[in-house]
């Protein structure tokens, strides 16, 4: 099929900054998108060739969607599966496929795929309400401390909370949820693996991501991750499996933890571009996005390695603000070396929401993360 410069249109459900840096390559190849979002302001609104209002969770608003395109892909889980099923009985290509989102969508249903298979990830256990977890506690069923997961639409921190004490679970969601070991671990990683309906598949050098203690966010992505050759193989090895297991296509990132005795165990994956993937726009050979393109389009795979060390930085709203945003001291940041700052086009900011994101690049990645510690000290994302 002729993709450039030609009748062909590619469907974007969601219209976020994920959508946005699709649509930097979308621009590149010139391929014709169209892209579906609930919100008028969306960062995908100034770069798709088709904009659409709609809600994402809603049937119809997703099959009439799918019906107007050629093949249709996500930057965001929480879409209306069934829609994408009967688009698929009806000869549209929806990657990843709807089977691998009703999975993944569901926390429970993810963590059990991964028993089934035979793939390492923290034990579990499954509760249709929250009112169970202090049932099973008051049993002596299940012992504090744990990591409680709604099973449906979390994302960024929301829906995760570490349970030290029963009044923890004050005000939490009601419904479906999980229970997790709490894992000691050393270190959180993540490889993204990149996969074409043809089965090509490739995966990108493992990174370390640290954590903000408070929003549970990620504040640093480094790349590579500082670990051994040993430990990136069996990371990598994991991922894979996890990829060969769910056949998806498109990317797949599998967020893992290495534990104090340097196992690796899954914690949760998603399929699509991620944030362990943005510091690859400027320190990798093929950027996640663009790769994500070739991929769904069964075009050849680009190089995955890395040009040069790099590490990634996330811009989330300032405690405190909340209004027409304002970047402080941006130009004090562009003026050190290897730094890009992305803007999302995000113009209301809020404690914590993710607004943007820096790259730093350098030969020596000690040197990038030192340089990363100065940018996130400098620039201040806060309101008028």
């Amino acid at each position: 099929m002729n993709y450039f410069s030609s009748n062909f249109k590619l469907g974007i459900l969601g219209g976020g900054q994920l959508g946005k840096m699709l649509l930097y390559n979308t621009r590149k190849f010139d391929i014709y998108t169209k892209v579906l979002d609930p919100s008028n302001e969306a960062p995908c609104k100034i770069a798709s060739d088709e904009f659409q209002l709609g809600d994402l969770m809603n049937y119809d608003a997703v099959y009439n969607f799918g019906k107007q395109v050629d093949v249709l892909t996500i930057e965001i889980e929480n879409v209306n599966v069934d829609a994408l099923e009967d688009l698929e009985k009806e000869g549209v290509l929806v990657y990843p496929a709807s089977k691998t989102l009703r999975t993944i969508q569901n926390k429970a249903k993810q963590k059990l795929f991964y028993v089934d298979n035979n793939l390492p990830t923290a034990p579990f256990t499954r509760f249709a309400y929250l009112s169970e977890i202090e049932d099973a506690i008051t049993n002596g069923g299940l012992e504090l401390p744990f990591v409680w997961k709604a099973a449906q639409f979390g994302y960024d921190g929301n829906g995760v909370k570490v349970v030290r004490k029963l009044a923890d679970l004050e005000n939490l969601p009601k419904g479906e949820c999980i229970a997790e070991d709490l894992v000691p671990f050393k270190n959180e990683l993540a490889v993204i693996v990149a996969r074409s309906p043809s089965g090509d598949t490739k995966t990108y050098p493992v990174v370390e991501m640290e954590f903000h203690p408070e929003a549970n966010q990620v504040e640093y992505v480094i790349c590579p991750a500082r670990i051994s050759d040993e430990l990136a193989k069996k990371a990598t090895d994991v991922a894979l499996a996890v990829s060969k297991s769910f056949e998806h296509v498109g990317l797949l990132a599998v967020e893992m933890f290495q534990t104090q005795d340097d196992e690796i165990l899954i914690n949760e994956v998603a399929p699509r571009p991620h944030n362990s993937g943005h510091q690859t726009i400027e320190a990798s050979y093929t950027s996640q996005f663009e790769q994500h393109i070739r991929a769904i389009l069964d075009l050849p795979l680009g190089r995955t390695d890395s040009k040069v060390g790099g590490v990634m930085v996330n811009l989330v709203g300032a405690e405190g603000y909340t209004g027409n945003v304002v970047y402080k001291h941006i130009e004090d940041i562009m003026n050190m070396n290897g730094v890009t700052p992305h803007i999302y086009g995000k113009k209301q900011t809020r404690p914590f929401r993710k607004m943007g994101h820096v790259t730093i690049v350098n030969e020596d990645l000690g040197e990038a993360r030192r340089i990363a510690q100065e940018v996130k000290q400098s620039i201040k994302v806060i309101s008028k």
